[in-house]
């Protein structure tokens, strides 16, 4: 049987970080001079005595080491425990959103999808706007030590092919994510800071600089107006494509690059076929747009870089609705969705290096096929992939697949049209944010979306951010026998 109370000690820690976070969007309505600052402090008041009861209640069982039946089960407990106290403020503020429509908007925050079912986002009181971008920030970093940290511990996904990257966990799971979080927490801050500035510098209000910061280099895509980022044209579509690149890239090669070792960063096989695929795909996008829409030159390529990077970082911002940018393109940005960035970033969806390793063992297989007696493996970065590693790629996929097709039919079942269940599930599965339709694209907004079809979204975000195996797991009876 598995001892619980590890796991209840963290998230009870947790919880109460949480709490204390709360009072940031408190203060920021006291200083707007609006009535609705008490919904974080009763919200504060709450999450910090149920994080305190529970600390305190499971601290007599607290070791050096989980467990991996423990880590795996602390791994889907933080990411299901946090949004349901954040979705507090929604209640109790002044969205007054019913509880499912809160857990939906603190699930997309925390997971960095960037979905939304609120509307009138301009009329929003700063609190609830800043804590929207508050929830993406720190589910970004949250995302960043999972990959590093916990994900190569689990096997999950071939995430183990990044444990000699940097940092080995050597099994010490808890100690370890906090030396690796404290590094990587500084190069993240200073990558938000450095966004707000160059977004004030563009023209940006201040307010708006700071939580676009944040829900940019989390790759969240929480915006402060109803029209995502077309209310922000020009220089700012600028800055935040690069910041989205940035952020899409591994952030542990950020580490060894303050540290004095840049090449990496520049050789690293993932960051090359990144760029290479965003390069090639935005010269796809920009040779439609001037052959079949009247852009100008400086114009499609602008709109090409945003919204190329937007929707393969996850981030999820829309700077026009291309939707009517012609079927070839909309097709073309949905498959865009489930690419994603690389391991070990804040970014989403299947990730480059899982498309590496699948083509790598595919031209093994088609040079053993060609020649029988040859010895052929699949190799990343010059290096063999070993077995374990190639078995989880392929499982990832083939759950990713399943997984697709179930809520895709499970979306539709709740009386969604194909497009929309089809991009609804494909979108929250690989927390990109926007869908394709009139509905749910990006022009619209899941407001619409029945509550069925809602919490069939909030599994999806959950289960997509946690790279699926980790919680799938969970409904195995071997796990809980273990």
């Amino acid at each position: 049987m598995i001892d619980v109370r590890p796991v209840g000690y963290v998230i009870g820690l947790l919880l109460l970080v949480l709490a204390v976070s709360m009072l940031i969007p408190m203060a920021a309505d006291i200083a707007d001079g609006n009535d609705h600052w008490p919904a974080f402090f009763e919200g504060a008041i709450l999450t910090g005595l149920v994080g305190l009861a529970t600390a305190l209640a499971c601290a007599n069982a607290v070791r050096d080491r989980l467990s991996l039946q423990q880590t795996f089960l602390l791994t889907v407990a933080v990411w299901v425990a946090l949004p349901v106290f954040a979705a507090i403020p929604f209640v109790l503020g002044a969205t007054a959103a019913d509880p499912t429509d809160a857990m939906f908007e603190a699930m997309s925050g925390l997971t960095t999808t960037g979905s939304t079912v609120l509307t009138g986002l301009e009329d929003l009181p700063a609190g609830l706007l800043l804590w929207r971008g508050l929830l993406q920030w720190f589910g970004g970093i949250g995302v960043i030590v999972m990959a590093m940290v916990f994900l190569p511990e689990l096997r999950v996904g071939g995430m183990q092919i990044f444990r000699s990257e940097a940092f080995d966990t050597m099994g010490k799971v808890l100690p370890r994510a906090a030396q690796i979080s404290s590094q990587i927490s500084t190069i993240y801050l200073g990558i938000t800071m450095a966004c707000a500035v160059a977004y004030g510098a563009a023209g940006m209000q201040a307010f708006d600089a700071v939580v676009h910061a944040m829900t940019t280099v989390s790759t969240g895509g929480f915006a402060n107006t109803d029209s995502s980022f077309g209310a922000f044209k020009g220089a700012h579509e600028y800055i935040a494509t690069l910041f989205m690149l940035a952020s899409a890239l591994p952030y542990v090669l950020f580490v060894q690059a303050v540290n004095g070792k840049a090449w990496p960063l520049w050789r690293d096989p993932q960051v090359r076929a990144f760029l290479a695929t965003y390069g090639v795909l935005v010269a796809m996008v920009v040779s439609m747009l001037l052959a079949r829409h009247q852009y100008g030159v400086e114009t499609a390529l602008r709109e090409a870089l945003f919204n190329v990077a937007s929707i393969i970082t996850g981030t999820g911002y829309a700077s026009v609705d291309y939707m009517g940018w012609g079927g070839f393109l909309v097709a073309l940005f949905f498959f865009i969705g489930l690419i994603g960035g690389c391991a070990g970033s804040t970014s989403c969806s299947v990730k480059v290096f899982r498309y590496q390793i699948l083509f790598a063992a595919v031209k093994a297989q088609v040079r053993a096929i060609h020649s029988p007696h040859g010895v052929f493996e699949p190799r990343y970065g010059h290096r063999p992939v070993g077995a374990d590693v190639l078995n989880s790629v392929m499982a990832f996929f083939t759950m990713f697949a399943v997984s697709l097709g179930v809520f895709a039919v499970a979306l539709a079942m709740t009386g969604l049209d194909f497009v929309t269940a089809v991009s609804g599930a494909a979108t929250a599965l690989a927390n990109v944010g926007p869908g394709l339709g009139p509905i749910i694209g990006p022009a619209g907004n899941f407001a619409p979306l029945n509550d069925a079809a809602k919490w069939l979204l909030i599994a999806a975000m959950l289960i997509g951010r946690l790279e699926l195996m980790a919680v799938f797991v969970l409904f195995t009876r071997r796990f809980w026998l273990a």
